[in-house]
């Protein structure tokens, strides 16, 4: 979740975070005053925050680091629990905002991180822990998707290697994948389950899992993957800035006398998300309905293809806002009572 700032600070961190270690720069001002090396677990993490703030107070200061994942968990659970501003940024954000770069190491990117957040500091979006039903359900979804992607891999060999390989070869082969595939197998519905327990122990979350459900062509998968990437729709309020999040907003590519560049959409987007809505809008446009019929009329029309699909998968996005914020399930022939 995400906050604006609300007090200038005084000093500004920038933290260059990897898997073991955290490159530190203190900045006040215009000048560097510490630039330090500890470890990345939280109990240290803790000790160098308390001994920063004994001589001032914790509202002094802004970190600012670069939104890395998994990795930033335990910075994140010791700014949350001193209390102390958080801003994780997009690396991509930073890298363009620095100018022309030559070479690279930890202990300049920390430079330029700190440095960032000084120049920037009125656009700074506070971040704060999701809830911790949400953190256990993305950790599930990724937990699952390994096991999926896994259990693709070894049902390609079944069928890929079936008539290139020797009889016996392949019956022994195909022995073992077959108990890897149900191994995986089990493990995918016991993180299912899991997940599935999770919502019912949230009343709001079991009701925004049923609302989003009951639009067409939306599934349990997809679902549960929008309650975990708007953070039960707390962090996106408008569904297209969340289009632009997930890659299925257009934009125009003009310039100068290049003028009937056809409008594309970002490959900067969560892709993961991207390819739920993708094959939501197919299972629709290839089945009798609504969007359908839809997709059947403007190809006639001449739209391209792709177009068509994406916009599909917009209107998906937009049911879904629409249903969270009307609090009522998705209705196919809804006729607005102010009409």
């Amino acid at each position: 979740m995400f906050l604006k700032i609300k007090v200038m600070k005084k000093f500004f961190i920038g933290v260059d975070v990897s898997k073991l270690k955290l490159d530190i720069c203190l900045r006040l001002n215009d000048e560097l005053t510490k630039e330090l090396i500890i470890p990345n677990q939280l109990r240290a993490i803790k000790k160098f925050f308390s001994d920063l703030i004994k001589s001032s107070s914790a509202t002094d200061y802004l970190i600012c680091a670069e939104h890395t994942g998994q990795y930033t968990y335990p910075l994140a659970c010791a700014c949350a629990e001193m209390h102390i501003d958080l801003w994780l940024e997009n690396p991509t954000e930073i890298k363009y905002s620095s100018g022309m770069q030559r070479g690279k190491n930890d202990k300049v990117d920390a430079q330029r991180i700190a440095a960032y957040a000084k120049r920037f500091e009125d656009r700074a979006r506070l971040f704060s822990l999701p809830d911790e039903k949400i953190r256990i359900l993305k950790q599930l979804i990724s937990e699952r998707d390994l096991y999926v992607n896994d259990k693709g891999k070894y049902q390609g060999q079944l069928t890929d290697q079936k008539h290139y390989m020797a009889k016996d070869d392949f019956k022994k082969k195909s022995a073992r994948m077959a108990k890897l595939i149900r191994d995986l197998k089990n493990s995918i519905e016991q993180i299912e389950a899991q997940m599935e327990s999770l919502l019912k122990e949230d009343p709001v979350l079991q009701r925004q899992f049923e609302l989003l459900c009951s639009v067409d062509g939306i599934g349990n998968k997809t679902a549960i993957k929008m309650i975990v990437e708007t953070n039960a729709f707390k962090d996106f309020k408008d569904p297209r800035k969340f289009c632009c999040h997930a890659g299925v907003a257009p934009f125009s590519h003009t310039s100068g006398s290049s003028q009937k560049s056809k409008n594309k959409v970002s490959h900067r987007a969560d892709k993961s998300i991207k390819r739920l809505l993708h094959l939501a809008a197919l299972s629709l446009i290839t089945s009798k309905g609504e969007l359908h019929d839809y997709y059947e009329r403007k190809i006639k029309e001449g739209k391209n293809k792709m177009s068509v699909i994406n916009a599909v998968r917009a209107k998906l996005v937009l049911r879904m806002f629409a249903v969270i914020k009307n609090n009522q399930p998705y209705q196919r022939n809804y006729q607005n009572l102010l009409a």
